[in-house]
């Protein structure tokens, strides 16, 4: 039998390609995924892909899994960054491969140009995806005792499960109502909904690298079929007697009958019509034994194809949309904290600015972590407490929810619900409420301490007292000037800024809220006056509210005498370039 031999390195590559793939699948993920990963039929490598439901059949989902969802609040392995890092290491195995199967001038799948043409934007939702979930961000979370995702967060699985009954497409609206029919039966934490961004993005990656991997091992098939359809064509042309033992010799490798194998070989040997007939009917006779045929797996490898690139256009656009989604928005119009703190009886708080009605959210969460009672129950507590407050007719900061998250009742709400501070939280109250004491404390001390080694070494070396008593003078001025900008610098690391609540006026100021912003100045000379007077309208243009306004407070310069001959002179200017002002940019009221 005439030996066929491959030109060098022409398929070296594509023979490493299967080891490649059970050395990844044996060394990254099996071990790693280990049982909880598999799926009902136990594979780590099937996409999240399950029945199409409806947004009803969704709703109805949702429920159904807060009914069996078993949480507990103990710290666990952070199996997540774990699995973000073998996700990562495989698609790029996998964009390695799909790129050096172009370079071979080879047919690519559609799902691999998705893939390949998409990646820059799977590298950087890889890179978001570490920076938003550092180490230890998911022990927080309250996690799953049984099932297939024990030990990971609740909200992982819900992500997982939205992902594989909506084959990878995401979009609001649906998943506010998954959200909201999962909290109609059990309330997610305030943290929970916050990481629900960073959860699909985790899942719609280690989803793509199932896909990869079916890509992967397309492309190794395709590859293996073209092998021996090469070897089989060029035995045909030039010594058709040895077709048999070709085809002996591919038999006794045992390739892989699936559909990608199959219908790459079957494509490859029709090409040559009848003198390649032999082969063929191996292949029939083949399947044959598993109760298929080639037809068949032709058209399970296009229906595959199809599904594959649908997958993978879906969870590409749905990393597009958490990119671009605005998460303070769906997180407001889902958190039960927020719909609760919404019915401060003084009506306030739905008026305030983002970042304070967070911060009084995340007040709550922190209450309840550290007291046993749910986020709920906390939020309900200080409406309650506002409430009673404004019928006993009380200074109307205690009307307020947030005097009782952040104000001077927050004392009254942790006895109340039984706040356990930690160490670190009862030092910082107390620096809040003693900051004089803590910080001249903090300077004498260092001042002393310092002191005392320097005089120590300096009291050998003099006997006389009053050159004593002048030394720790002066030793006392220095360490006291260098234990001040000790403490200044500690005091930046540790201190942390306590910001004013805010009214949202990003709409304009309401009438009820009309401001005047007046600016102090000295009245010295015409000149001087026609500066400020500029200085006025451009604040006024600057910021056209229509209940905001602007005014002088002004004063002469200081003099001998009570009155001078040219104020009247002033005044007068003054007036009437206010009521020119005026006069210009009057809006008819």
């Amino acid at each position: 039998m005439k030996v066929l031999r491959r030109k060098d390195g022409e398929d070296d590559f594509f023979e490493k390609i299967p080891r490649q793939l059970s050395k990844i699948k044996r060394s990254i993920i099996e071990p790693v995924m280990g049982d909880q990963e598999k799926d009902v039929a136990g594979s780590t490598t099937a996409p999240f892909r399950s029945e199409i439901y409806t947004r009803e059949k969704m709703q109805q989902l949702a429920a159904a899994l807060a009914r069996r969802h078993a949480i507990t609040y103990e710290k666990n392995s952070d199996q997540l960054l774990r699995r973000l890092a073998q996700n990562e290491q495989m698609l790029l195995q996998s964009y390695s491969m799909v790129t050096r199967t172009i370079k071979e001038s080879k047919r690519i799948a559609p799902a691999a140009e998705w893939l390949l043409d998409n990646f820059y934007l799977v590298e950087e939702q890889i890179y978001t995806a570490k920076k938003h979930f550092p180490k230890g961000y998911s022990k927080t979370l309250p996690r799953l005792t049984k099932g297939d995702s024990a030990g990971l967060p609740r909200i992982y699985d819900m992500a997982v499960e939205i992902i594989s009954h909506s084959d990878g497409h995401v979009d609001v609206y649906g998943l506010t109502d998954f959200v909201n029919a999962y909290q109609a039966v059990t309330k997610l934490n305030l943290g929970e909904l916050w990481a629900i961004p960073i959860m699909l993005r985790l899942a719609l990656l280690e989803n793509l690298r199932r896909l990869s991997m079916i890509i992967s091992e397309e492309i190794s098939n395709k590859a293996l079929a073209n092998k021996w359809a090469d070897q089989m064509i060029e035995t045909a042309e030039e010594n058709p007697r040895d077709l048999v033992l070709a085809i002996a010799d591919m038999s006794r490798s045992d390739p892989p009958m699936k559909s990608t194998f199959v219908a790459e070989l079957v494509r490859r040997l029709q090409e040559k019509g009848s003198s390649l007939s032999l082969p063929l009917n191996w292949i029939e006779q083949r399947l044959a034994e598993s109760g298929s045929t080639s037809s068949e797996l032709i058209q399970k490898d296009n229906q595959e194809q199809a599904a594959t690139q649908v997958s993978i256009s879906n969870s590409i656009s749905s990393l597009r949309f958490i990119t671009n989604t605005n998460w303070r928005d769906f997180v407001e119009n889902t958190s039960i904290i927020e719909a609760i703190l919404k019915e401060d009886i003084a009506g306030v708080y739905a008026q305030m600015d983002f970042n304070t009605r967070d911060g009084y959210r995340h007040a709550v969460e922190k209450m309840a972590r550290c007291s046993g009672k749910s986020e709920e129950e906390v939020a309900l507590f200080v409406v309650d407490q506002a409430t009673k407050s404004f019928e006993d007719n009380e200074p109307e900061r205690c009307c307020h929810v947030g005097y009782y998250l952040t104000g001077k009742g927050y004392i009254q709400t942790s006895r109340a619900i039984g706040y356990r501070a930690n160490l670190r939280e009862k030092l910082r109250r107390f620096s809040t409420k003693n900051p004089a004491l803590i910080y001249l404390g903090s300077i004498a001390i260092i001042s002393v301490l310092i002191s005392w080694a320097l005089i120590s070494m300096a009291a050998n070396e003099l006997t006389d007292i009053w050159e004593i008593i002048l030394m720790v003078v002066v030793i006392l001025l220095a360490t006291s000037h260098l234990a001040v900008a000790i403490v200044n610098w500690v005091s930046t690391i540790l201190a942390r800024p306590l910001l004013l609540p805010r009214m949202n006026f990003s709409s304009g100021v309401p009438e009820e809220a009309s401001t005047m912003v007046v600016i102090p100045t000295m009245i010295t000379s015409l000149t001087g006056i026609d500066a400020l007077i500029e200085g006025l309208e451009i604040r006024f243009l600057a910021n056209r509210g229509k209940h905001i306004y602007f005014g002088l407070l002004t004063d002469f310069k200081d003099a001998s005498s009570k009155n001078l001959a040219e104020d009247d002179l002033l005044v007068t200017s003054v007036k009437n370039k206010i009521t020119a002002l005026n006069s210009k940019y009057a809006n008819g009221e």
